[in-house]
């Protein structure tokens, strides 16, 4: 049997994916930031770890625990746990952008770095990195996170040469567009972060941002998570999986046109979406 650690399982594409693994005969270890998921997870029957992707002892607690019931080997990691920050560049504070990237990047890749031993031991395994079509392409109103996307694009391309003739793979989702939970923990951080009251694009943020949720929740481009899970699947039982997988038509369109559009083209494009 497979086994799987995956980050960001309290809700959305994390908690889909790791329940439709565990039905499908992996091993599942399920990690939530907050005790009350936790304890939800573990009632619904899987093997469920409290973890704080921005706390390195949360990280060696979690991951100790989980090589204790392994025997010392992991095959999989999912790292999706992330969130995002909307406000314009210049409403985001230093603090604010430091946070995004606590989670976004720096857990991750405090993550990533504490499995490399055990997998490099086993001889093998498979690192799942979550980024976005916002690695690719950048939108108004999203640079915080658009900046944390890029830098796993970074890590990722970095490590996918360092690790060659390892036997461990480094997969990149760039997922567009997904029903779930997302849109609405941004609402709630944009407002708990951004002074928009203040900021000269106060009349775009009531536009764009806060009354627009639920259109775009509803949009054609959205998909649901069942989109990511066959590409997670397609990254774990591929004997050679590909570097990348796009989820949702926006990413594949918004990749295409970033490798035929010149700058000023596709600036034009991205300030209309």
């Amino acid at each position: 049997m497979k086994s799987i650690l995956i980050t960001g399982c309290s809700s959305g594409i994390g908690y889909d994916t790791a329940h439709y693994l565990h039905r499908n005969g992996y091993r599942v270890f399920a990690t939530a930031r907050q005790q009350a998921d936790v304890k939800r997870l573990r009632a619904e029957g899987l093997e469920a770890y409290r973890l704080d992707v921005t706390s390195h002892q949360s990280i060696e607690q979690t991951l100790n625990a989980v090589l204790q019931q392994t025997g010392g080997t992991l095959d999989a990691l999912f790292n999706n746990a992330g969130y995002g920050q909307p406000g314009a560049v210049e409403d985001v504070s230093t603090d604010v952008l430091k946070a995004q990237f606590e989670t976004n990047v720096f857990g991750l890749h405090a993550l990533t770095c504490r499995i490399l031993p055990v997998m490099r031991a086993q001889g093998h395994g498979r690192i799942i990195q979550h980024s976005s079509v916002l690695g690719l392409v950048s939108l108004r109103f999203r640079g915080a996170y658009n900046a944390s996307k890029y830098a796993v694009e970074g890590l990722c391309d970095t490590l996918r040469l360092e690790l060659h003739g390892s036997n461990i793979e480094i997969i990149t989702l760039n997922t567009g567009p997904i029903s779930s939970g997302f849109r609405q923990n941004a609402q709630v951080m944009f407002v708990k972060n951004i002074d928009r009251e203040h900021s000269v694009f106060k009349a775009d943020y009531e536009r764009e941002l806060l009354n627009s949720s639920e259109k775009k929740e509803a949009s054609l481009w959205t998909r649901q998570s069942d989109a990511v899970i066959q590409k997670v699947l397609l990254a774990l039982e591929k004997e050679h999986p590909a570097a990348r997988y796009y989820v949702t038509s926006a990413t594949h369109l918004l990749g295409l046109f970033k490798r035929l559009f010149s700058t000023r083209m596709l600036d034009a494009l991205l300030r209309r979406i």
